[in-house]
């Protein structure tokens, strides 16, 4: 039986169609699959957590070295110290401590699967460019190729050669992030409205997923 194929078409970067490149349906064509999409979501947004968060315990707060008052006679409760938990101004029990750690994992197979559904979720909004090639740093040229290409909204280029001119370039568009193939995340497929590519970087997508790559 014969490879289901994704007919997909290729663009200028004047915005012309120029021809069309076959995806095979096991990569760009599979069903969403919510719960390991949502999963590779909840491991990166945790992942990114900073883990800097810290509070005083009790032995951290200054002042409180002196019994606020004696410990009978005076009618009120025992104290021994104003920098108790319990007072206004004292250290914190059970808060984080600053080296706290919230990484968390999602095993290979559920993630190469999580970004197979979230690259086939967006097959409609993905724009592939015959070769995405710019001679200069500047700005102008990147913001002319997207509104050819019609990348309206908040736009994610790809790419998979390092290129200095068009990462320079698309650097101060609001709402245009450019990134290696290799750090394209299930967030990132979900949270930009248009996603940019040339047939090569296609080709390593395809390559990093398909069923044969490890």
């Amino acid at each position: 039986m014969a490879e289901k194929k994704i007919s997909v078409p290729v663009y200028s970067q004047a915005g012309e169609k120029v021809s069309t490149v076959s995806l095979p349906a096991d990569v760009f064509g599979l069903e969403e699959n919510a719960q390991v999409m949502h999963d590779a979501v909840v491991v990166y947004q945790a992942n990114m957590r900073q883990d800097t968060a810290k509070t005083k315990k009790r032995d951290e707060v200054s002042g409180g070295g002196k019994k606020p008052w004696r410990q009978k006679g005076t009618g009120r409760a025992r104290a021994g110290s104003s920098r108790s938990p319990i007072w206004v101004g004292g250290g914190t029990v059970f808060g984080p401590t600053g080296v706290q750690n919230h990484t968390i994992k999602q095993n290979r197979k559920e993630h190469k699967l999580a970004l197979k559904c979230a690259y086939s979720s967006k097959i409609k909004d993905l724009i592939v460019v015959d070769e995405l090639k710019f001679a200069e740093k500047k700005t102008k040229n990147v913001v002319k190729t997207l509104s050819d290409l019609k990348a309206t909204g908040k736009v994610l280029i790809i790419y998979s050669e390092f290129d200095e001119n068009l990462i320079l370039s698309a650097q101060n568009i609001a709402r245009v992030v450019v990134t290696p193939v290799e750090n394209v995340s299930v967030y990132d497929l979900a949270y930009f409205d248009k996603i940019v590519m040339d047939k090569a970087t296609l080709k390593v997508v395809e390559n990093l997923l398909s069923e044969e790559a490890k």
